[in-house]
Formats: structure tokens, C-alpha cells, sequence
């Protein structure tokens, strides 16, 4: 075991180094405003059920949105998702079909005490802490676009704009849990680069020079998370917990808004066909500034009924209009999202069924995007997922996560993506971190 998990690590570390080298891969006009488009924050587990993070805790999932869910953590627990999504663009008459796809997380999460230690000891711990580190994306963008101007009686004008790179938050949560309350605090370091650039053809004209404008944003920065969860048993075996349990989790979690630093550059130039001759217009390098990221709220509940069914939904309130960048100035609106959804497991304790043991989950959202302007950009769908547990070493059970998202976002008014995405999560638990072996 020691072997498996000094290779896992190693492998961690690796794929930590080609998260930060890889660039999105995708065509998504909305993302050249603001920081581009955002990326859920929640693991393949939770996107099978809408997103919901706000009451969900899970003894072999780790759940940093809300870090107080990993006071409810019981086992060591390292998270690997990847994503491919396929998504049809549409606005007036034009219309194209886009394929993306890439890593989208990466976490390792741990109890602090071993409980199989308590069991040994025949103790009854009634304070329990987690601790977590994940890395994965904030933003990403990813657009290359076309537009052709015919100006009669002189020229033809061919706009490409293009745009690659995003953000990414490297994170560190703690979670301490007393009874039935816990509550958490993560901190992160946010940083990234964004490229954007335009080039303009006249097509019809000879000699002619082509302009050139790029823009890079560096950005750096520290935020955090305080988030709190409550478990209210409705009811309760006097013994242990068992199939018959039942409870509602409150939960909430949020931050205030957060500072950051841009380091920018700029080069506009004219250039010739061939790039052997260029006239600079505007050349800059190393451009300090600043910036602010929003204050959010995120609450919600979820019933259950102990290792049967989840059922939950949440609200998630974002300040955009406090955002700043003053090497990008922007102006963004306030977003709201409602997210419904739940779990069910047919018989968790079945041995000759294996679909009976697969949770199999649902959900559904609703909400607004920050880049709206004359009309409001909606992002709405309906999620499925699944959960294949697979039984490792010492009978210790990890999953194989599934979630599926349809929906659609944008505009009629001036772009519509319908998208269907796949995102695979792998959940590797290990119980011996922490063991304390006796020996006689």
C-alpha cells in the first residue's frame, strides 16, 4: 500500500504541473468579457446532482466548496475529473459546431485521526477535523471568430478576434466538526493569464497594412472561503447510525470580495503581409494594476435517508458588480443560480446485484451570467450522474463518477450554445493514513 501510494502521489504532483501547462480548448464567444467562462467548482459527484455543495457531505467524497463538509470526512481521499463537452453555437444566421475537452480538477483530502483507530479503541469521538488541497480552473478562455464587414465603394474588412488562457485557484481547506456542527475556512491562491487579440484584413486593397492588437493580463492574487454545515436528525438509531436514519443538513458558505494584482502588456501594430515590416502604435510591458473579485453566498439544505436517498437544493448569490480590473475595465451584472437535486441507492447493502450498489443521480438549474448587457444571459439544464463504487485493497471502496449536463446559455438575441458535457470523476480512498498499529 505504501508503494501504491507514493505512485499515486508522484502522479498528483505530475498532473498538477500539466493542469497549470494546459490551455482550454474550446470556442466560446461570451468568454472574451470579464475573466471568460466560469468552471464549476464542484467535483463529477456533485455535478450529477446540479452542482449542489452547500449541505453535501459524504465520509469518501471530499467537498471543498463548502470546507466544512471535510469535518465529515472518514477516509483519504484523492479526486481526478476530466470533462469533454460538445456544444452547438447559433446567432443569426451562422451556426458551428464545437468539441473541447480537458482536466478539470484535481484534489487530495484527508481526516486528521484515522476512525478506524477509534474503533480499535472502542471510542466515541464527538470532535473530528479534515483537511484538503485541490487545484483546478476558475475561468477559462477559449474563441476564435470571424466577422466580414462590407463597406461599398471602398473595402472589404475581416475581423479575427482570438482568445486562449484562464485562471486557476490552488487551495488549502480545513474542516472541524463537534457532534452534528462543523465549519471550515479554505484559503487559495488565484492567479492565470489572459490573452485576447484582434486582427484586421482589408481584402481588397493591395498594399495594405494589417492591424495587430493583443493584450496579456497576468493575475495574481489570495482568496477565501468560510462555509458552515448542521446536521438535524429526524431519526436517529440509539446504537449506530443505520438504514433507517433519517436528517437535514443546512449548510452555507461564502466569501467577501478579494483583491488582486495584473501585470499587463499591450502591442498594437501595423504590419505588411509578409510581418517583415511593422509600425508600432502602442507598445507596453509590465503594466501594474489591480483588481477585485466578487463577495458570494451560497446556501442550501439536503434531507436524507442514511446510505437511500438525498434530496437538496441550494440558491448561490454572486456580487459581480463589485468586479474590477483596471486592465480590462468592465462592467458586470449580479448573478443568481437555483440548483435542485438528489441521490438514490436501490440497496447498497446487495451482493449479487451489482446496479443496486451504482447511486444514480439527478438535478436541475437555473440562473443568470455576469456578462449580460441589453438582455439577460441565462444558463439553464438538467443533469444525471452515476456512481460505480469499485472494491480496491483491504476492502476499501473507491468510485468511478459519472455526470451528464445538457442545457443551453446565452442569448437570442445574439449568441445561443446548446452544449451536452461529459465529466468523469475518479475517487481513490485509502483508510491506512494516520493507522496507529499495536502490536502484542
Amino acid at each position: 500500500m505504501r508503494n501504491l501510494w507514493s505512485s499515486l502521489l508522484c502522479s498528483f504532483f505530475l498532473l498538477l504541473t500539466c493542469q497549470m501547462m494546459a490551455q482550454p480548448k474550446d470556442n466560446s464567444p461570451y468568454s472574451r468579457l470579464g475573466l471568460g467562462d466560469p468552471v464549476p467548482q464542484v467535483y463529477a459527484a456533485n455535478q450529477g446532482m446540479a452542482g449542489l455543495s452547500a449541505a453535501w457531505h459524504n465520509p469518501y467524497h471530499m467537498n471543498l466548496s463548502n470546507p466544512a463538509s471535510l469535518g465529515f470526512l472518514n477516509t483519504t481521499d484523492f479526486e481526478a475529473g476530466v470533462y469533454a463537452k460538445y456544444a452547438s453555437l447559433s446567432g443569426g444566421n451562422e451556426a458551428a459546431d464545437i468539441w473541447s475537452g480537458n482536466l478539470q480538477y484535481l484534489g487530495l483530502g484527508f481526516p486528521m485521526s484515522n476512525p478506524i483507530n477509534d474503533v480499535l479503541e472502542r471510542r466515541d469521538r464527538d470532535f473530528s477535523w479534515g483537511m484538503g488541497f485541490a487545484l483546478q480552473p476558475f475561468s477559462s478562455v477559449g474563441y476564435d471568430i470571424q466577422t466580414t464587414e462590407v463597406v461599398p465603394a471602398f473595402d472589404t474588412t475581416i475581423n479575427i478576434f482570438e482568445g486562449t488562457g484562464g485562471t486557476y485557484r490552488l487551495m488549502w481547506g480545513n474542516g472541524i466538526r463537534y457532534k452534528d456542527l462543523a465549519v471550515g475556512i479554505s484559503a487559495g491562491y488565484f492567479f492565470g493569464k489572459l490573452t485576447n487579440s484582434r486582427r484586421v484584413f482589408f481584402q481588397d486593397l493591395g498594399v495594405a497594412y494589417q492591424n495587430d492588437f493583443e493584450d496579456d493580463i497576468s493575475l495574481r492574487g489570495w482568496t477565501w472561503d468560510l462555509g458552515a454545515q448542521y446536521r438535524l436528525w429526524l431519526k436517529k438509531a440509539e446504537d449506530e447510525p443505520g438504514r433507517g436514519d433519517k436528517s437535514i443538513t443546512f449548510g452555507i458558505f461564502g466569501n467577501l470580495a478579494h483583491p488582486f494584482k495584473t501585470n499587463s502588456s499591450k502591442l498594437y501594430a501595423g504590419v505588411n503581409g509578409s510581418y517583415s515590416d511593422i509600425d508600432t502604435i502602442l507598445y507596453e510591458t509590465d503594466a501594474p494594476g489591480t483588481g477585485m473579485l466578487p463577495s458570494s453566498l451560497n446556501a442550501g439544505f439536503m434531507y436524507e435517508s442514511f446510505q437511500k436517498l438525498k434530496i437538496g437544493a441550494e440558491i448561490d448569490l454572486t456580487q459581480w458588480e463589485q468586479y474590477e480590473n483596471t486592465a480590462k475595465p468592465e462592467t458586470l451584472s449580479n448573478t443568481w443560480r437555483l440548483a435542485l437535486g438528489g441521490e438514490y441507492i436501490p440497496d447498497i447493502t446487495s451482493y449479487n446485484n451489482y446496479g443496486k450498489r451504482i447511486r444514480y443521480r439527478f438535478g436541475g438549474f437555473y440562473g443568470t451570467d455576469a456578462r449580460s448587457f441589453n438582455s439577460t444571459l441565462t444558463s439553464y439544464g438538467v443533469t444525471f450522474g452515476m456512481g460505480f463504487p469499485v472494491i480496491l485493497q483491504r476492502g476499501q471502496t473507491s468510485f468511478v463518477n459519472a455526470a451528464l449536463e445538457a442545457g443551453r446559455f446565452g442569448s437570442e438575441e445574439f449568441i445561443r450554445e446548446t452544449y451536452v458535457k461529459l465529466t468523469l470523476g475518479f475517487t481513490l480512498n485509502d483508510n491506512g493514513w494516520f493507522y496507529k498499529r499495536k502490536f502484542d
